[in-house]
């Protein structure tokens, strides 16, 4: 497996970006791989690496970039109060022009497939940011994962849930047990939303799973629930990027 480090140039600066790929083989299918609130982390980053294991060129970027250099977070106050002034400017308009830089990236690279349907997921915060990366490139997302994904549903008019009527892409979504970010009541209003707009989607209550079940070594790691995840978004990707 190879895992790089590298600088993406986007419109709004350097991004600090994640690299994983087969050594052998390929092209392989491109899959945008977007980080929670927490930030990369080993954690995170054995999870890109393990989807790539299965025959994926894997982009994680450091989403934080515009108001900070890169870093690993802690648990401290400190860091905790920093994150959620970072969350603030990760956008839903901010991820299209990051998503072209890292495809414009993948492009120079002969492992990676050049112009073929690309995948992404999304973790917490970033569930919105994959509904808009298929909302915006309907062309070029065959297939989104919203794994825990937060605020997919909000009393705001550009809530995500309401920009929904250009994806054509599978949508699944992971959905948490007790979320306040996604509560049971969202969940419907997500579900009535998607069947109105005649997308191919799933949605999948985890029951007894927290907000942050998926990566391990959280205090709300759920086995079951992670493994889970794994094999829907697995299936998800074989279906639909032809690998």
């Amino acid at each position: 497996m190879i895992e790089r480090q590298v600088e993406i140039e986007t419109r709004d600066g350097s991004m600090t970006t994640f690299e994983f790929h087969p050594e052998e083989g390929g092209p392989y299918p491109v899959v945008l791989y977007l980080m929670d609130a927490p930030s990369i982390r080993p954690a995170l980053k054995d999870m890109a690496s393990r989807l790539a294991s299965a025959g994926y060129y894997v982009l994680l970027p450091f989403l934080y970039y515009r108001a900070s250099p890169y870093r690993e977070f802690g648990a401290s106050d400190e860091d905790m109060h920093e994150r959620r002034e970072l969350m603030q400017g990760v956008t839903r308009d901010g991820i299209i022009g990051d998503a072209e830089a890292m495809l414009a990236f993948a492009a120079n690279n002969e492992k990676a497939e050049t112009n073929a349907k690309i995948g992404a997921v999304g973790f917490c915060m970033s569930g919105p940011l994959v509904m808009a990366l298929a909302q915006a490139m309907p062309d070029r997302v065959a297939a989104i994962a919203s794994v825990h994904g937060a605020w997919v549903v909000t009393d705001k008019e550009d809530s995500p849930h309401t920009q929904i009527d250009a994806i054509r892409a599978e949508v699944y979504f992971g959905w948490a047990d007790n979320d306040p970010t996604a509560t049971a009541e969202e969940m419907q209003i997500m579900d009535n939303a998607m069947t109105e707009a005649g997308i191919n989607y799933r949605i999948e209550f985890m029951e007894g799973a927290l907000h942050g079940f998926a990566p391990p070594g959280g205090e709300r790691y759920n086995r079951d629930a992670s493994e889970r995840h794994w094999e829907r978004v697995h299936d998800l990707f074989r279906r639909n990027l032809g690998h």
